[in-house]
């Protein structure tokens, strides 16, 4: 047995907005990780409120009660204690920290956004920090599962008493951690491919698509994977019935049609990926992306924080983990530790999600979520393209970023424009094909499911779309990018306003 001084004391931050399903999930998913492998060295668990519902609050503090009723050391902080917290920091030292932290007034302290709501619970965890020598704090989203397989505390100890690292992360497996606005051309073709074999079966026929099929890899589920140093090596992956017992092709393509609305809520069907055991929980590798979900840090790595919050824009931490891996190198280290994303809950359907919108007729629109990765891209990419050549230090100099930033825009811009097209060919063929006389769906409540998850591709990815107008607009865009460079150019101004709170 290990000497309970061995081990590090967690406090695990899980920041929750409108989401007391997820957070059920997720809660539990820790109750039984210690149930399988325990942990000696002490975990308390933060739940940071940032909802809007006030009865969603109720059910998160609800939550909290029932699992310290279970044995798990959790707490609730919600917005009030959150609000105080952040004006007990002084003031000269907090304007400096708004874009970090936040600066909305009392009486619309919620949806502050997952960034500055994570950032606020770094205040609580520092509070609750008894050790800064023996705590490691761990950053956890509501939407993600702990996998009973990984004894995750425990390696994660042994790797901070072997290592120096300052900052460990491990990847997400499950729904992938994009926008469903970077997997539609991709996802497209899953759905034709499979629509294609469906319809040559007999609806009544035993269900054909329980077969073992290869297992997506490395950003399958991304239309642009190229772009990160990927290549897809498939042309379409196959649907997997999750049914279970004797059941036909009929209900296998009624469960299909009905997840498809899934989609623009992030869950991809098709290109789910599996965590795959390679036997070295304590191997590592140097990092580049902190995944926001499912990152560790100690004491002195509490100052490498998640920046850029206010801008609200998708690929938050592929760009900080840009620059973390260029101001500590391979002390910014990744591990086979994954957590288990789950977009989705399936007893109460799509739950909230931040730029998606369910209106009537069962419209979906993702326009606000489209911008924001596109301009999550631009800012990402003008970053790794400025540190080729450029460091750190020389983030200050506008005239620089500014040539990087244009440079980059021109390239995404081609890039997007590519996958706008491939998207609508596909969309149209498929149109076309589905509402063929002849297929057995036809006047069924899967097709009528099908129709209505084509109508919203189109709604979304179409030249009309407010997302692609926002995208082709160049006022849009020259008002966009001085947000970014604003933000680059002050990145380290901020951090050293950061820093000052781990001194």
């Amino acid at each position: 047995m290990p000497d309970l001084a061995d081990f590090y004391r967690f406090i695990v931050s899980i920041p929750v907005a409108d989401r007391p399903p997820h957070l059920r999930r997720c809660l539990e998913s820790i109750h039984q990780q210690l149930a399988l492998h325990g942990y000696g060295g002490g975990i308390t668990i933060v739940v940071a409120e940032d909802s809007r519902d006030p009865h969603c609050i109720g059910q998160h503090k609800a939550l909290v009660a029932e699992y310290r009723g279970k044995g798990l050391d959790v707490m609730h902080v919600d917005l009030p204690e959150q609000y105080q917290m952040l004006h007990s920091i002084p003031e000269a030292q907090r304007r400096h920290l708004g874009r970090l932290l936040t600066a909305q007034p009392a009486e619309r302290f919620y949806r502050k956004g997952q960034a500055a709501n994570r950032n606020l619970s770094y205040l609580k965890m520092l509070a609750l920090t008894q050790d800064r020598g023996r705590t490691l704090y761990y950053l956890v989203d509501s939407d993600q599962l702990f996998l009973p397989a990984i004894d995750y505390f425990h390696s994660i100890s042994q790797i901070f008493q072997a290592t120096d690292a300052l900052m460990l992360t491990g990847k997400l497996v499950g729904d992938p951690p994009v926008s469903p606005a970077v997997m539609a051309a991709n996802f497209l073709d899953d759905v034709s491919a499979f629509l294609h074999e469906i319809a040559d079966y007999a609806p009544q026929e035993a269900c054909s698509f329980h077969r073992d099929t290869p297992l997506p890899g490395d950003a399958a589920y991304h239309d642009m994977a190229r772009m990160f140093g990927f290549e897809h090596k498939q042309e379409h992956f196959d649907y997997r019935c999750p049914l279970v017992g004797d059941h036909d092709h009929a209900a296998c393509l009624d469960t299909f049609a009905g997840r498809l609305q899934a989609f623009f809520f992030g869950e991809h069907l098709t290109r789910k990926t599996a965590y795959q055991d390679d036997g070295k929980p304590m191997g590592l590798a140097p990092a580049r992306t902190v995944y926001p979900g499912n990152y560790i840090v100690n004491f002195e790595g509490l100052k490498y924080i998640i920046p850029f919050g206010h801008l609200r824009l998708r690929m938050s931490g592929p760009t900080a983990g840009r620059l973390i891996q260029a101001e500590i190198g391979a002390r910014f280290a990744s591990a086979n530790l994954p957590m288990l994303h789950r977009r989705t809950t399936e007893d109460t359907g799509d739950d909230f999600r931040p730029g998606v919108e369910q209106q009537q007729d069962a419209a979906i629109d993702i326009s606000d979520e489209f911008e924001r990765q596109f301009f999550g891209d631009l800012m990402l990419f003008s970053v790794v393209e400025f540190l080729k050549t450029h460091t750190l230090e020389q983030l200050t100099d506008v005239g620089l970023l500014q040539q990087v930033a244009g440079k980059v825009e021109a390239d995404l811009l081609g890039l997007y424009q590519a996958k706008h097209e491939a998207v609508n060919a596909r969309l149209e063929g498929l149109e076309q094909w589905v509402n063929q006389e002849q297929h057995w769906w036809r006047g069924t409540s899967a097709m009528r499911q099908i129709a209505q998850f084509l109508r919203n591709i189109e709604r979304n990815f179409s030249d009309q779309s407010l997302a692609w107008r926002q995208i082709q607009s160049e006022t849009h865009r020259v008002g966009r990018k001085a947000q970014i460079l604003d933000a680059l150019l002050h990145y380290r101004s901020e951090r050293d306003a950061w820093d000052q709170l781990f001194t």
